[in-house]
């Protein structure tokens, strides 16, 4: 769950869980969840409406259910018992706690965020680790990833990783991938998703040089279009990435970790008549 100073109703994480559940798996239902609260669907339905509220024993699976703990569970806490009680000037102190957790909670997972977005090793990290089975291994790490990082780097990467939540800890002590999505925006993501992509597009450029061409694929058009064809062909890489998705999401067994850069840009322009 995603701390949010903005967020002021513990109904409103209950909700979008339903919500996001019910977009992964079309027959998710009330009585599905409400079967892990310990809730009937109606019931569900109504604390979802903000009609009613949880009761006090379906706190703790609603904290399980949503995967909380430390600082998230204690702030959905906050939340819950500012909801419930009937006394103002309680309900004033336990959301002004609740607004300050969220707030620093908020501020940090910004910074991570964005370290995550502007540096090419990190998201390389993540899926290392898909190959090698989630085994945190610094050095090796390190060793891997091409061109090879620091292990400084390689334990920054893989505690930024889950500061944002994009790996979790098992038990046995491995990483295991998550799908959990970034919530920074603005002109702060604007401007380190630019930096990642020039990162990238070095990276390109250093493998012409540093990586044998079995290895690769690199190659260049150069091409003269209207504008309609202009967005014909991005409309085109568009597809082309969901295609590659979705042949990427099929794959059972990788075995290696590829950077796909695609660039469209302008190189020369007809003067204006």
């Amino acid at each position: 769950m995603i701390l949010s100073a903005d967020i002021t109703d513990y109904r409103d994480f209950l909700k979008a869980y339903y919500e996001k559940r019910k977009k992964e798996l079309p027959f998710y239902s009330y009585r599905m969840m409400g079967d892990k609260l310990g809730l009937d669907s109606s019931y569900l339905y109504r604390v979802l409406q903000k009609k009613h509220h949880l009761p006090a024993h379906a706190l703790q699976a609603a904290k399980e259910m949503l995967n909380l703990s430390g600082r998230s569970a204690e702030f959905f806490d906050l939340l819950y018992s500012a909801a419930v009680t009937k006394d103002a000037a309680q309900k004033e102190e336990l959301m002004a706690k609740a607004v300050a957790l969220g707030d620093v909670e908020r501020h940090s997972l910004q910074a991570a965020e964005l370290k995550l977005l502007e540096n090419w090793w990190i998201p390389a990290v993540r899926a290392y680790l898909e190959l090698n089975g989630g085994v945190v291994n610094i050095k090796q790490i390190a060793k891997d990833i091409c061109p090879p990082i620091s292990e400084e780097q390689a334990k920054e990467a893989i505690e930024i990783l889950k500061s944002v939540g994009l790996v979790k800890k098992l038990a046995s002590g491995k990483l295991a991938l998550t799908d959990a999505h970034l919530t920074v925006g603005g002109p702060e993501k604007a401007q380190a998703v630019r930096n990642f992509q020039k990162q990238a597009l070095k990276l390109a450029s250093d493998a012409l040089e540093n990586i044998s061409a079995e290895e690769r694929n690199i190659s260049t058009l150069t091409l003269s279009v209207d504008q309609e064809g202009f967005e014909d062909l991005g409309d085109m890489i568009k597809e082309f990435r969901r295609l590659v998705q979705k042949r990427v999401d099929s794959i059972k067994n990788p075995d290696r970790v590829m950077q796909l850069s695609m660039a469209f840009y302008p190189v020369a322009r007809a003067r204006k008549k």
